[in-house]
């Protein structure tokens, strides 16, 4: 019988300079050992996977469970090492994944050895962060496939960001018939799909319009616009909603509309009143 493939790493390096690293230092300072050991207890998970671990509420409970750590220390501690860049913040908030660069640096190294003595690549996909300069030969990345004019891989600062990936799929395809202007729009409008994705699950193309048609109807102005789809973002909202300020902005401006409209003549209301009753104003 064959022996089955192995996914993860059985063991991964830590460097002797571990608790040199100011990032680690700082970890220790707020959270004393407990922070050290909720980032190794992750660590170990990411490796045993592989390169990533996708995570849920579940996981949180277990890590909180097998650590006996509070769970809401647990989640502090995971805020702060997102905040500190020891995960990738973007991955985490648009997918609940959990890597890092420098994870995948280590990954690679590590099964440098075993991928030698096999005959076929190793495929990585939509959560690969190294750029193609950084990947090893042996490893096959299907995002430098799909993007031949890209070399990075999936971070903020190039066109596999899944906000990015679905703006120049939508342009492609012509798949939006109303591509909002300026671009700066709908990329934050794309972003703002992916975090609903996340949160809500799927999204069919008639109700992505039918999100663009509410926008509209919000507001004409695109700056306004762009703060209502960052704020739905942000706060991971279902669908859009106008800003406080805009709604008393537009009160304000229909109360003065009405003003103006009653105050654009000047009545003697005592000689209408006079003349009403039939009577003289002298």
């Amino acid at each position: 019988m064959a022996r089955p493939k192995l996914k993860g790493l059985l063991y991964f390096p830590l460097d002797i300079d571990f608790f040199e690293d100011n990032s680690i230092r700082i970890v220790r300072a707020r959270y004393k050992s407990d922070g050290v050991i909720i980032y190794l207890y992750l660590l170990t998970q990411i490796y045993r996977e592989g390169y990533y671990i996708t995570t849920d509420d579940d996981f949180w409970y277990i890590v909180s469970s097998e650590l006996g750590i509070d769970l809401n220390k647990v989640k502090q501690v995971l805020n702060f090492l997102l905040k500190k860049s020891l995960f990738n913040n973007t991955l985490f908030s648009s997918d609940k994944v959990l890597t890092s660069a420098g994870i995948q640096r280590r990954f690679q190294l590590a099964i440098k050895d075993r991928m030698r003595k096999s005959k076929e690549s190793l495929e990585v996909g939509r959560y690969w962060l190294l750029n193609k300069q950084e990947t090893e030969p042996f490893i096959k990345c299907t995002l430098f496939e799909e993007n031949p004019g890209n070399i990075g891989g999936f971070s903020g600062k190039n066109e596999c960001n899944s906000a990015e990936k679905s703006l120049n799929k939508s342009k492609e395809n012509n798949i939006y018939n109303n591509i909002f202007q300026p671009p700066e729009l709908e990329r934050a409008f794309q972003w703002y799909l992916v975090v609903r994705k996340s949160n809500f699950g799927e999204i069919p193309l008639e109700q992505v319009e039918a999100l663009r048609e509410d926008l509209l109807k919000l507001s004409d102005n695109p700056e306004e616009q762009l703060a209502i789809v960052k704020k739905a973002t942000a706060s991971g909202w279902k669908s859009f909603y106008q800003n406080r300020k805009q709604e008393k902005k537009k009160t304000q401006k229909q109360k003065t509309g009405f003003n103006n409209y009653t105050s654009g003549r000047d009545y003697d209301m005592k000689a209408l009143e006079l003349q009403m009753l039939g009577g003289n104003n002298e």
